[in-house]
């Protein structure tokens, strides 16, 4: 047994781009009172160290641009490991936060992969839950820019998380809460015995505030939410070479919707002689789930390493409408429940060929099978007269589609000079879908060490991103004619694969404790992937844009000199599309005649993007700061998407105290105070293509919480 304190150490930004990484690394050290923990076999703990550090030579971002947020850093942030997961990642350069907990990298909408150990996790159908919590995380890389090869599909950008395993005996127990009605236990705990190692977590949030504020009140009406979240990592040492792992996860989540008070219909119908309905007294509700398991076998030789996975994910959504209310305001009470199951294979190795040559490729197979289920209450419209009937008649439409994709890839990095390395590749997707589609994308990066503590990168990356297969509509637009249901056209072009060729060029300069950053792209699309809010159910439909671009530059600096440290990012980016070319039946006929030929703004696109942080240690005693900047996404103006929200700044507050008394030993005790100026601010105003109801983020929020390690 062991005291190990959750403890808030001062935390910075350091890294280098020849392994182009942007890391926090712990600037303190841990507290003296902690016992050291139980030692576990010597000779197993360095097997296990070797073979993680050969699964990283598998799947290295050699030339793109990698963003490091370590186990400490999030720990340094206010509300620690219990904010959840996208919270985290908005810390990074380029990450621009939007409502339902959605990230945008880089001017993109969604089109980001998640892996775990360099393993995909599939993807699935949440939409306001986050599937991952940062407690599993020992380390998370956001990998974006030109990627190499090796990196497919999902492009905006890459989250590797390396999750924690049972190296190190011990765990903690948690218990956090605080305004908006929010409490959440928690507990995690790793070990050995023998040749084999566990790391498991758990946690049960719940809260007043699950889905973001529709009218900007601390705790809005009808927003409760439950949500339980659980991981396990195992392993087995099989020699000194080799290891199997498993992998087992899940998220079951549920939500109300919140409502905006006050507000009464104004489309006009009734419903059995119903006219009027209070939005305060609206029940609609969604739930989601998901559950993951990967399995890995890894073998590491003297010239070369391979890794084999087998990777699930099971995904579920429901959602519940209020039968008299969603017609009497949206003239449609749609009763949901999609699934998707997804299964597939990722064979994986590297070989170093000559000193100045290693050699990478990989084949990973993926199918995916989706369900969607939906029965529709509308009213009828009489074709002749336009008369909307009061009797609500429904509407069946369910449906089934499978898809596959196929991909491999093979790359050289290749050692010109010893400050000077090419990485070249070329790759290969086949998708089997709603499309029949396919693609051969050459990568290239050459990355120059020209003096200490610089180092400049430039790339060129083809990439081929299929919409989310899981999300593509399967609405029969024929059913709805004649009902209040009707959409405002009739177009029904499946969603296209994206195509883009993207550049990317940065350089890094460390000066003592002091590094700099400055890193700039420009992708050029075909079939531009964008995603909106279109039906009654809170579900992303995507669509495409005959043709978009995006462009920006990234700023980054970090300092770190003893138990004080402090990290800032700015990014600039623009986004547009032009033409929509499918789903067109979610648009109004002006909409698509203005979009076919005019370049707009996208409707996530926000202009200047920034994060920053500073933390100080004295004692046991723990300072730390946040901030997230925005100047907003975009809404309409006097056309579609030409204008936007407010500026927003949201800064937060923490401070941890460690405990220690001969009664109870170690713990640490934290406040954290979250909107600390109780900015009122709008991330979506309800305008724009494809945006639903108002959302506008936290009000001030006062938490406190203990953690009690062993």
């Amino acid at each position: 047994m062991r005291l190990r304190l959750v403890l808030l150490a001062a935390a910075g930004l350091t890294g280098g781009l020849a392994a182009p990484v942007l890391a926090f690394a712990d600037a303190t050290t841990a507290s003296a009172a902690s016992t050291p923990p139980a030692a576990p076999d010597t000779e197993i703990v360095v097997t296990a160290r070797r073979l993680d550090a050969a699964r990283q030579t598998v799947e290295p971002a050699l030339g793109a641009s990698t963003y490091s947020l370590p186990e400490q850093l999030v720990n340094n942030l206010p509300g620690g490991q219990n904010v959840q997961f996208n919270q985290v990642i908005l810390q990074a350069p380029g990450a621009a936060q939007d409502s339902f907990g959605q990230l945008h990298i880089r001017g993109d909408h969604n089109n980001i992969q998640y892996r775990l150990d360099n393993v995909i996790l599939p993807e699935g159908l949440s939409v306001f839950g986050q599937t991952l919590s940062p407690r599993l995380a020992s380390n998370i890389d956001l990998i974006t820019g030109a990627l190499p090869a090796q990196y497919g599909l999902r492009t905006a950008g890459v989250i590797n998380i390396t999750t924690k395993s049972g190296i190190e005996n011990g765990g903690d127990v948690s218990i956090y809460g605080g305004s908006h009605d929010m409490y959440e236990p928690s507990a995690e705990y790793g070990g050995t015995w023998g040749a084999n190692s566990a790391f498991v977590s758990g946690s049960f949030t719940h809260t007043a505030l699950g889905v973001e504020s529709p009218d900007g009140s601390s705790t809005p009406l009808h927003d409760v939410s439950n949500q339980l979240q659980a991981f396990g990592y195992f392993d087995h040492i099989i020699d000194s070479s080799s290891r199997i792992s498993l992998i087992l996860g899940t998220s079951q989540e549920t939500f109300q919707i919140p409502n905006s008070p006050g507000l009464h219909p104004d489309l006009g119908y009734a419903v059995n002689g119903q006219t009027d309905f209070l939005s305060n007294d609206l029940n609609e509700r969604q739930r989601e789930g998901s559950t993951y398991a990967i399995v890995s076998y890894q073998r590491s030789m003297d010239r070369a390493t391979i890794q084999a996975s087998a990777f699930a994910r099971y995904s579920n959504l429901t959602f519940d409408p209020d039968p008299i209310g969603d017609i009497l305001f949206d003239g449609i009470a749609q009763t949901a429940h999609k699934t998707d199951t997804a299964a597939g294979v990722q064979i994986e190795g590297v070989y170093d060929l000559t000193d100045a040559h290693t050699i990478r490729s990989g084949v990973i197979i993926e199918g995916d099978r989706a369900v969607s289920n939906t029965s529709s209450d509308v009213l009828p419209i009489d074709p002749l007269t336009g008369v909307v009937g009061q009797a609500p008649v429904t509407v069946v439409d369910n449906g089934a589609k499978t898809a596959w994709t196929y991909s491999a890839y093979v790359q050289d990095e290749w050692k010109l000079l010893s400050d000077l390395t090419l990485n070249y590749g070329l790759r290969f997707d086949q998708l089997e879908s709603y499309r029949s589609e396919h693609q051969f994308s050459p990568r290239v990066n050459l990355v120059w060490t020209p003096w200490t503590g610089a180092t400049l990168h430039a790339g060129y990356a083809r990439y081929f991103s299929p919409p989310p297969f899981e999300l593509v509509a399967n609405e029969t637009v024929a059913k709805f004619a004649n009902t209040t249901a009707a959409p405002p056209a009739t177009g029904d072009t499946t969603p296209y694969s994206m195509r883009t060729n993207y550049f990317d060029v940065g350089a890094q300069q460390k000066l003592g404790a002091l590094t700099l950053g400055v890193d700039t792209y420009y992708r050029d699309d075909r079939n531009l992937i964008d995603e909106g809010q279109f039906g009654a159910p809170i579900i992303l439909t995507p669509f495409n844009y005959a043709k978009g671009y995006a462009r920006g530059v990234e700023f980054t600096a970090n300092y770190v000199h003893g138990p004080f440290s402090v990290y800032g990012n700015l990014a600039i980016s623009k986004a547009q599309g032009q033409d929509i070319d499918s789903s067109q039946f979610n648009f109004t006929p002006a909409e698509l005649a203005y979009i076919s030929d005019h370049y707009i703004y996208l409707d996530h696109n926000q202009t200047i993007t920034g994060s920053a942080g500073a933390s100080y240690r004295f004692g046991d005693t723990h300072l730390n700061a946040d901030v997230i900047i925005g100047s907003g996404l975009r809404s309409d103006g006097a056309v579609p998407n030409g204008d936007h929200v407010p500026a927003y700044a949201q800064v937060n507050f923490s401070l941890v105290q460690d405990v220690h008394t001969a009664a109870t030993g170690a713990f640490s005790l934290r406040l954290d105070l979250i909107n600390a100026f109780d900015k009122v601010y709008e991330i979506r105003d309800g305008t724009g293509v494809g945006v639903g109801a108002p959302q506008f983020g936290p009000r001030r929020g006062l938490f406190g919480g203990v953690t009690k390690s062993f």
